[in-house]
């Protein structure tokens, strides 16, 4: 199994028309967002306008979390909707949108026939997950607090900011979380399908 941890000090933020936005996790690792190449992409962005433009992304199926904050989302000839923490949407990259309010969003960008799912897990004690070979890809964004993870005998401290991104190649595998506090984290699952 191949992992990664990824560390915040080693984030770079962007700018948007909206506000900053900070890659945490792009495949394959040489891909380049603007040329739009990725498979997959995992970021935050913070909504810093009270009314935002989303940068249009054709071929690029997107879901989007709220972290903090709340906004009125709405896709033009489609529908609106209000989501608040931990809420999500999901769309095409290809429809016009528009975003009302400020707050700090998590997103999850796949292209072809990739597909992906995000949740929002609150952790006050231990909890274990176990990884399927089915699923590509397992990301761990800790939002708040921090975690141990153990698995494989090996023992990994992943802190407020960081994600660590799990690869399984072809047995499941069980994986021990243990936050030292109250943690957030956001678990992404993402599949290639042939």
């Amino acid at each position: 199994m191949k992992i990664e941890h990824i560390k915040v000090s080693d984030l770079i933020s962007n700018n948007w028309s909206g506000g900053t936005t900070t890659q945490l996790a792009i495949y394959p690792k040489d891909s380049d967002y603007k040329k739009r190449n990725f498979l997959f992409r995992i970021s935050t962005a913070s909504v810093e306008s009270e009314e935002s433009v989303f940068t249009k992304l054709p071929g690029v199926s997107r879901k989007l979390m709220i972290l903090n904050g709340e906004i009125k989302i709405e896709h033009k000839d489609h529908y609106s909707k209000t989501i608040k923490k931990f809420e999500q949407d999901e769309f095409s990259g290809d429809w016009e949108t528009k975003s009302y309010g400020k707050a700090t969003d998590f997103n999850l960008m796949t292209t072809g026939s990739v597909t992906g799912d995000i949740e929002a897990i609150t952790l006050v004690k231990s909890k274990t997950f176990t990884l399927n070979k089915l699923v590509n890809c397992y990301g761990f964004y800790i939002y708040s607090g921090s975690i141990e993870l153990f698995i494989n005998n090996k023992t990994f401290v992943v802190n407020k900011g960081d994600s660590i991104l799990f690869f399984p190649e072809d047995s499941e595998t069980e994986i021990e979380i243990l936050p030292t506090a109250k943690c957030e984290l956001i678990k992404s699952e993402i599949k290639f399908i042939n």
